[in-house]
């Protein structure tokens, strides 16, 4: 059977190829740290599994609207002028099985063939994939480590052809935690805006920084960014609510419409259940993240000092997500390995240290570390990843 032509060209995830490693390890017995999974290590909140219950005895358990249930699209659009000062209407809101679904819905009705989205590098890794499968070209431009992994105005404008749908900014980012300024915001969207290039703004990890630094959304910014941009969200990270798989994307109705369209033919609507979870979500003054937060806070301060004092390893600290994403590309050559993959194969293999090597992100000289997980599998991770290095000095 010949398969078309637009899974051919797909990369299988790497994030899911070293999960399903340590997994194979995890059954034979042995004693598996995994620094993979992009998820909270706490169970959803009382209060929305308790709703969840509610709708599900109260017979809500039936199709819905192809975007969302209206009381859910209007707790979005509360959401979004509390949160960012923003007001939409609930035609401009649609709500998908998962902020990931949001994206991908956006590209198939967005792109048509060789169309070009600009892709910063680290990059979450399904963001290419999803545009190779509408036809269009990720055009990869390196946001520098020495830049704070952030693109430059300079680096956007001279990418720019007239071929170019949308750029993708992903703040705070997967994989590696840095955040736009509203300046450095503010300079990329003008540039987007003067070549009449669609924002992507992918917001799903807004509530989880550690630092003073407040989550700036580029559509707040100023009425025509907002009418140029569409944002990416979900209840995932916020809630601890990633198996739910609600998210859901706000912008121009004119688009916002047609990806409606779309889901109605794909995915009928999101898990009615799941809907009504995130309703409760979003309609209490509960902030389950403030917690989270504080712990994430704590484990990112133990883990980055544990790091940075393994020879050979180097990291530019994170603001937000749940991520570390260090350079360990000195490592690699002083343990005799060819390359990053090979390193961290080995890694899991003798010391049973599961991480994602960069190479799926787009950096194949990183690896990205989650540290959603326990202060003590993180500290025995450390030392694990330091005694592996030392044993392979060469």
């Amino acid at each position: 059977m010949e398969l078309a032509n637009r899974v051919k060209t797909l990369t299988p995830s790497a994030t899911l190829a070293i999960t399903a490693k340590a997994k194979e390890l995890k059954s034979q017995g042995h004693d598996v740290i995994g620094l993979g999974v992009g998820e909270p290590d706490f169970n959803t909140p009382e209060y929305i599994l308790e709703a969840a219950e509610k709708a599900m005895r109260n017979g809500f358990t039936k199709y819905t609207p192809a975007g969302g249930i209206p009381e859910l699209k209007q707790a979005i659009v509360n959401k979004f002028k509390r949160d960012n000062g923003l007001e939409y209407t609930t035609d401009e809101v649609i709500v998908t099985t998962g902020a990931k679904h949001a994206l991908y819905t956006l590209f198939q009705v967005l792109l048509n063939k060789d169309d070009e989205v600009i892709v910063p590098r680290p990059y979450w890794v399904s963001y290419p994939e999803q545009v190779k499968l509408a036809e269009g070209k990720p055009i990869f431009l390196e946001a520098k480590e020495q830049n704070g992994f952030k693109l430059t105005p300079e680096q956007l404008k001279a990418a720019i052809t007239p071929r170019t749908k949308a750029v993708i900014i992903n703040s705070p980012s997967n994989p590696t935690g840095m955040m736009y300024t509203r300046q450095e915001l503010q300079e990329l969207g003008n540039i987007c805006l003067e070549h009449n290039v669609l924002i992507v703004s992918d917001e799903i990890y807004e509530k989880l920084i550690y630092t003073d630094d407040k989550h700036i959304s580029i559509a707040e910014i100023s009425e025509p960014f907002k009418k140029h941009t569409i944002i990416i969200n979900g209840v995932s990270k916020s809630h601890a609510m990633t198996g739910w798989r609600i998210g859901y994307a706000a912008g121009p109705s004119d688009i916002i419409k047609p990806m409606t369209s779309l889901a109605s033919h794909s995915t009928s609507n999101p898990t009615s259940i799941a809907q009504y979870a995130a309703l409760a979500a979003y309609s209490t003054n509960e902030e389950p993240t403030k917690e989270m937060r504080h712990i994430f806070s704590e484990r990112l301060d133990i883990l980055y000092d544990l790091l940075i004092d393994i020879q050979g390893i180097s990291c530019v600290k994170p603001k937000g997500a749940f991520y570390l994403f260090p350079n360990v590309q000195e490592a690699v050559i002083q343990n005799g390995f060819d390359s990053v993959d090979e390193w961290a194969k080995a890694l899991l293999e003798e010391e049973k240290v599961a991480l994602v090597p960069g190479t799926g992100f787009g950096a194949p000289e990183n690896v990205r570390l989650s540290y959603a997980i326990s202060v003590d599998a993180l500290k025995e991770a450390a030392k694990r990843i330091k005694r592996f290095v030392m044993n392979h000095q060469s």
